[in-house]
């Protein structure tokens, strides 16, 4: 077993500065070297520092984590995280290796700068038995390994970490002809645990996995453009969400990636693969290198394929046009296929539409995927072993919903051959055999091996769960549209949602019952969880919008109560209940995971009560939880409890969201029972062991009588403070008045400080100030302007 608690990271450029970030995510300590300046600033002279000062030898690795800091998204999951990395020099602080159990080199990609780097500095200060990695995204790590001794080449190999490290999945593990197997297995068990990574093993080959399957489809693209005589627009129109691929589709993902970078890839490709049939595709076209040449590199120069400009009406949109090498006004291209497509949640089927469809975006959809997908194939067994590690790769490192041989799967197998074959397109003999390449049996999942001419069980890390494969081994013990009840073993049932961006429906509100009620008959505990692209975003906000213009109030009363009825149900249930939050937990999704016994989020939760967004306030049981937990909170502290109200009404009126699971414990909405787990894979189980730890002395609570509310004083102040922002342009006057609704209730209404009151009283009162701004105009432009613009309105 391998024992890390301390890296060394060696280069503090952005990718070694945002991985030293993450590792110390982890808990890990982090030592961050880079180069001695050659020079002074300004600003040291002036403080009269030399080149042999030390915060001047130390400058360019505290500049990395200063600026990993303050960078927009987060790369620290807290600011102070960064305390756990220690700054130094290569010049002074190499003997310090010798403290580290793993070093991580992210230096310049030259190879002879590496293996003397190695040969000179690493290895003569290098613990004995200590891990050895290069972060190299396509040096051969062989080429790498000749400047070793053999005792280290056994722990040598590269860990390629995708950016930005903290959020992308990804990392590529490839080790040497000399790598040890225990040592690349152990690295890859504590990479997905500890640092909560995707882990794929590629072989030592030029670009790796993703970067040589996912350049190449963006390279193809062009081509296919070209040909075509399409726009950049209309290809991101096409390579988006349509195809089961992320909104940066092609070309706003080389504007993310850098065209630099993504020009360096492509010539190193074309350079590295002499004998690759597609070699040609790599060939950077004209017009790339001269958007390169004029500086237009992506969002880093704030011009790339894509330019915003401000003007009096808003900001505007402008692509590329590289025909005259112009930028022209976003015309929002539209395709039949493409629109046809939206409205379907699962990205197969979705793909499958697409492809099936007669115009020209459908046509660009088939002919680039066709071309993408019968690559991929043809790189098998060079570039990785087995069709599962490929199909991750496209998934975690470049976002793909479902990956090239899901694709394959997705499109038929039989349909994409007959189809290919009639454009004259050349089919590799396996295809021709093939039903699928993944298939179920006996509860099962088998993925085809491409190397054996057989069907073998996709690997589960030990105690993983996935919830696709224990339904289809007829795990569902209820269903409906929206939800399922799922055994999920050893007496914990599952409780997941599975509507449109999984919303909170009524159906969802009234499995909730049953699965309580099931979990308490047959078992001893349940888990609130899902495994889509996100936890949920709340409740269903186009319902409500019918109800409201309909004058629907006695039925939206109605769905109120249910929603309350249920996240106390889960409050106060005989058996206990654990969240497993990921991904956005929007709303009426935060106020059933505070509900819970416990929480067991997912490192990348992002949480919160956004309901005044829409011109509303939480009523599940949102507000009346945080004036509960305020005056829990000043019990327990024996102070006033004017803080915590007030900390608490910030929560909600100022709709915050946690940038992370470990700002939840900050927010309120997590405390020192709950939990974070780092990989997602993990998150069902984890949450299912901490049910049956609860379990094993399990006592339900009941609903709470004899709180002392905080009164109309403290309601008061609140509202005094919201007039003073107001008058200064902060708030609205119709934030002022919400606020002031939310005031009234998280302060227990218009009685005096310290007066008894109930928990169901608080729920009433929260229910009133719901409905009482349901029928304000205000609040039905909110939700409308949100249902159409995606986006809040501040009226």
């Amino acid at each position: 077993m391998i024992r890390i608690k301390r890296v060394a990271v060696l280069g503090a450029g952005v990718m070694g500065s945002t991985i030293a970030a993450h590792l110390a995510n982890a808990g890990l300590d982090v030592l961050l070297l880079d180069m001695v300046p050659r020079e002074l600033k300004e600003e040291e002279k002036a403080r009269g520092l030399t080149l042999d000062s030390p915060p001047v030898r130390n400058r360019l690795a505290a500049e990395g984590v200063e600026t990993a800091a303050r960078m927009k998204p987060a790369a620290f999951y807290l600011k102070e995280y960064a305390r756990r990395v220690e700054v130094g020099n290569f010049a002074d602080d190499m003997p310090r290796l010798q403290e580290c159990d793993w070093v991580v080199e992210v230096v310049v990609e030259n190879l002879d700068i590496k293996k003397t780097l190695f040969r000179d500095q690493v290895v003569p200060n290098l613990k004995e038995g200590a891990i050895l990695s290069t972060n190299t995204s396509g040096l051969s790590v062989n080429d790498m390994a000749q400047a070793l001794p053999e005792a280290v080449r056994k722990n040598f190999l590269v860990t390629h970490f995708f950016n930005p490290p903290r959020y992308m999945r990804l990392l590529e593990v490839v080790g040497c002809h000399d790598t040890d197997p225990q040592v690349l297995e152990a690295m890859s068990q504590f990479i997905r645990q500890r640092l909560g990574k995707g882990v794929v093993h590629a072989k030592d080959t030029p670009n790796f996995i993703a970067n040589r399957i996912g350049v190449y489809a963006i390279f193809k693209s062009v081509q296919h453009m070209l040909e075509m005589g399409m726009t950049v627009e209309e290809v991101d129109a096409v390579a988006g969400p349509a195809t089961a691929r992320p909104k940066s589709a092609a070309f706003r993902t080389a504007d993310l990636v850098g065209l630099d970078t993504l020009v360096h890839v492509g010539n190193n490709s074309y350079e590295l693969l002499p004998d690759d049939e597609e070699r040609e595709v790599f060939r950077v076209p004209e017009f790339m290198q001269a958007m390169v040449g004029k500086g237009l590199l992506g969002n880093k120069s704030k011009k790339g394929f894509y330019r915003k400009e401000k003007g009096e009406g808003g900001s505007q949109i402008f692509y590329y046009d590289y025909r005259s090498g112009d930028y022209q006004p976003s015309a929002r291209p539209r395709f039949a296929s493409i629109d046809a497509a939206r409205q379907i949640d699962d990205p197969a089927k979705r793909l499958q539409m697409v492809v099936s469809g007669a115009d020209q975006g459908a046509e660009f959809a088939w002919r680039s995927l066709r071309d993408t997908l019968l690559y991929t194939l043809r790189r098998l067994p060079e570039i990785a072993d087995d069709i599962v590690h490929v199909d991750n790769a496209m998934r975690w490192g470049f976002n793909w919903e479902i990956g090239p041989f899901e694709m394959f799967d997705a499109i038929g197998v039989a349909a994409f051959v007959k189809r290919a074959q009639q454009d004259g397109v050349e089919i590799p003999e396996v295809l021709t055999r093939l039903k699928s390449f993944y298939r179920f049996e006996g509860g099962v999942k088998q993925a085809y091996d491409l190397a054996a001419g057989e069907y073998r069980p996709v690997a589960l890390d030990p105690g993983q769960i996935r919830l696709d494969i224990l339904k289809r081994g007829g795990a569902v013990v209820e269903k409906n549209a929206n939800c399922s009840v799922i055994d999920l073993g050893d007496g914990v049932f599952g409780l997941e949602f599975h509507s449109k961006m999984n919303a909170i429906t009524g159906d969802i509100l009234s499995m909730t019952h049953k699965a309580l009620a099931r979990a308490e008959a047959d078992g001893v505990g349940l888990v609130i969880g899902n495994q889509g692209a996100n936890f949920s975003v709340g409740a269903n906000l186009m319902m409500l919008a019918v109800a409201l213009a309909e004058g629907a109030y006695e039925d939206v009363d109605l769905a109120v109560r249910a929603f309350q009825k249920a996240t106390m149900a889960i409050k106060y249930s005989p058996i206990p209940v654990v969240s497993a939050p990921f991904g956005l937990a929007l709303g009426g999704a935060c106020e059933f995971c505070i509900h819970a016994d416990a929480i067991n989020a997912h490192a990348e939760t992002y949480m919160g009560m956004v309901e005044i967004g829409v011109g509303l306030l939480p009523a599940g049981g949102g507000t009346k939880e945080m004036a509960l937990r305020a005056a829990r909170m000043a019990a327990t502290y024996g102070t006033d409890v004017s803080p915590f109200v007030f900390k608490f009404f910030q929560n909600i009126g100022m709709a915050k969201v946690s940038m992370s699971a470990a700002e939840l414990y900050e927010l309120g909405y997590m405390d020192e029972g709950d939990t974070i787990s780092m990989n997602a894979d993990r998150l069902i189980a984890d949450a299912k062991q901490k049910v049956l730890a609860l379990a094993r002395n399990y006592r339900p609570g009941r609903p709470e009588e004899g709180v002392k509310a905080a009164g109309r004083s403290v309601g008061a102040s609140i509202r005094s403070q919201l007039w003073n922002l107001q008058q200064g342009g902060f708030v609205t006057p119709y934030e002022a008045e919400m606020g002031g609704v939310i005031a009234g209730i998280i302060t227990g209404g218009d009685v005096p400080a310290g007066t008894p009151i109930s928990e169901q009283y608080l729920l009433d009162l929260e229910r009133e100030g719901f409905l009482k701004l349901c029928g304000n105009k205000k609040t039905a432009e909110r939700i409308q302007h949100m249902l159409k613009k995606g986006k809040p309105l501040r009226n």
